[in-house]
């Protein structure tokens, strides 16, 4: 009898995935080692249907064509925008050709997944957002990355969301929730690698963590900031109901790099490293403000919120899904299919993070 139930617990559960099907297809542009590690995966696990893959050369996109059969390899972005099956494109390129592709791919009234930086500027994020909401007069020309593709005219606007995968991670989305149930103190966040040489540490590595404590704890205003050294910067940032330190840095090293988060509530303190762990610690209480903890010795209690499981490969374990990989290009294919909107990572709702990039490049 049990055997039986499990056995229909599984076989219902294996049907229901076989089940999530997709009515429109799909394009790639990019095809870098980010992409093939954390986002190709997971499309082939949710069954995306891919149609194209668009590279920066024919050399190129013929090994594509070698390496993933049935998916159109092409070095011609215009091709596959001008193809009306395609309703959504992910875009995982060079981050200096990000905004060019973008706005490219709005004003062919596609939906767009872009993986951070979307664009390098606050300006170029507004131009975006502008063509997102409203597109542009057939007069204009699309700016030219590959092939120009021309404006059509659109009744819905597009999905167009930014790969800050951290807002899609389970144990991110359950801080936010607990936290906003709670009374905030103050929190403090460490982000710790090493050099980095790739390009803008900023708005390239940095993005992640200054984005994270926007969409956890709202708009900031810079208090005070410091350059220590190269990549390295120490911040008070204040928010409308907590102040907060960060030290972003990339004076310590890659083999032992550190992301950390401590939240100091009025009931106890949240700790979260990288994605792995979420716990919670009570707070003692006091008698006529008088620590209890101080007159008698007290059992440190810590709840595991959530924690990562290693034990057996399942999807709930692996990194791709508690990165938020997973979540996000699930809520980016479920949004183009069904036609609802969310603002989880819209590009309007990354504004404050990109003000906040560029106030401390101010200071």
């Amino acid at each position: 009898m049990i055997q039986e139930i499990i056995n229909r617990y599984k076989r219902m559960r294996t049907e229901h995935f076989l089940r999530q099907t997709y009515q429109y297809s799909y394009a790639f542009v990019g095809m870098g080692q980010h992409s093939l590690a954390n986002l190709y995966p997971v499309l082939h696990y949710l069954g995306v249907p891919l149609k194209y893959i668009c590279v920066t050369s024919e050399r190129k996109a013929r090994l594509i064509g070698q390496k993933f059969p049935g998916v159109t390899a092409t070095a011609s972005l215009d091709a596959m925008l001008n193809d009306e099956a395609i309703r959504g494109v992910f875009v995982s390129a060079s981050p200096s050709a990000h905004f060019s592709i973008a706005s490219q791919v709005l004003k062919s009234g596609k939906s767009l997944f872009i993986e951070k930086p979307p664009c390098q500027t606050l300006e170029e994020l507004d131009t975006l957002i502008a063509l997102q909401q409203h597109g542009i007069p057939e007069h204009r020309s699309p700016a030219r990355t590959c092939s120009p593709a021309s404006a059509r005219p659109r009744s819905l606007s597009p999905v167009a969301m930014v790969g800050l995968q951290k807002r899609y991670a389970p144990a991110i989305q359950l801080l936010r929730q607990r936290l906003g149930k709670e009374h905030l103190v103050s929190y403090d966040l460490h982000y710790l690698t090493g050099p980095y040489p790739e390009g803008d540490a900023l708005l390239n590595l940095y993005v992640h963590p200054l984005d994270l404590v926007c969409f956890l704890f709202g708009k900031p205003v810079i208090l005070a900031t410091q350059r220590v050294a190269k990549d390295s910067y120490l911040l008070m940032l204040r928010h409308q109901h907590v102040v907060g330190t960060l030290e972003l840095s990339a004076a310590y090293t890659w083999t032992a790099a550190e992301e950390s988060l401590k939240v100091c509530t009025r009931a106890g303190v949240y700790r979260l490293r990288q994605t792995e762990e979420l716990t919670f610690e009570p707070g003692h209480p006091t008698l006529f403000g008088i620590p209890t903890e101080k007159i008698r010795t007290m059992r440190q209690t810590t709840e595991h919120l959530f924690q990562r499981s290693q034990f057996a490969p399942v999807l709930t374990g692996n990194q791709v899904y508690t990165q938020g990989f997973y979540g996000e290009i699930a809520s980016f294919v479920s949004q183009v299919e069904s036609g609802k909107r969310e603002d989880a990572a819209s590009l309007k709702s990354v504004r404050d993070t990109y003000e906040l990039i560029f106030d401390i490049l101010q200071k």
